[in-house]
């Protein structure tokens, strides 16, 4: 669904979070090997863990474009975690029966507290610093502004569900943020984390390349982002609109605001409503 001289403390702003050489950050693990990769992580860099039962679909699309070459490159790190070592037996359950009873499974509590305590160990106990994500389709929906807050911080653990959930103490023990991405299931978390993952990483200084960019679309300014148009001028008998084309700034900044509301209002009246009373909808 991220940086340190060697003479100061890693620097917390997510203004100055650089490249750097300083020291590297030491991760504890059941399975080192399993989770090292190739390019060492440097202390202070925002760095997203994982705890799935699927190891094997991270990185997946986040190791491609911008947000892989800022992987590869140390702008950010990844850390899966493989629930299943954490698991019980000689088949490494993670689950058993609803307490109740009920269809389906739950992910125990006692395997999920020793994959969280693995997890956060070296880390802020400050959820405002390093939240614990868990995936959840009655979960807070995902939106710009969370994905901001989740950038401006340390980094974050995200749990990946699968069967019927996860055991509610551990929500409640751990202060665990639900999240969803919308009213819909899923078969697990992963897929979610890494659609939340892609809209966090990208916020982080230097992944993108272009600051500028992330003002300018969909929900930064709590509208949905303007038409877009290229080369050529004239495709299929449609043309690029005049304002446009003319050169002039303030006629185009105007025109893509109301497009923006346009939009907006159109598609999305929730959006609409929600903005500043003061927002002319005439």
């Amino acid at each position: 669904m991220s940086k340190v001289n060697k003479n100061s403390a890693p620097s917390r702003s997510p203004k100055s979070r650089g490249r750097s050489h300083g020291r590297l950050a030491i991760s504890a693990s059941l399975k080192p090997r399993e989770l090292m990769t190739d390019t060492p992580r440097i202390a202070g860099t925002w760095t997203a863990k994982v705890i799935t039962l699927f190891p094997g679909a991270f990185p997946g699309v986040l190791g491609e474009s911008l947000t892989g070459k800022a992987l590869k490159d140390g702008g950010w790190a990844l850390e899966p975690i493989d629930l299943r070592v954490f698991g019980e037996g000689k088949h490494r359950n993670v689950d058993d029966t609803p307490a109740g009873g009920g269809a389906g499974m739950v992910l125990r509590a006692d395997i999920l507290g020793r994959a969280i305590d693995m997890a956060q160990r070296g880390v802020p106990s400050d959820r405002a610093k390093w939240p614990i994500v868990y995936m959840s389709p009655r979960g807070k929906p995902m939106d710009q502004a969370t994905a901001r807050r989740f950038a401006d911080c340390d980094g974050m653990t995200i749990l990946c569900g699968r069967f019927e959930g996860v055991d509610e103490r551990v929500l409640e023990e751990y202060q665990i943020e639900e999240i969803s991405l919308g009213d819909f299931v899923l078969t697990g978390g992963e897929i979610a984390a890494q659609a939340m993952l892609d809209a966090t990483v990208r916020l982080l200084p230097g992944v993108l390349g272009n600051e500028a960019s992330t003002e300018e679309e969909s929900f930064s300014a709590g509208l949905l982002e303007h038409p877009q148009y290229t080369r050529p001028a004239e495709w299929r008998g449609r043309t690029i609109p005049e304002v446009l084309t003319s050169g002039h700034h303030g006629k185009v900044a105007a025109w893509r605001r109301e497009m923006s509301e346009k939009i907006t209002r159109e598609r999305r009246p929730d959006l609409w409503d929600a903005l500043s009373p003061d927002q002319d909808d005439t």
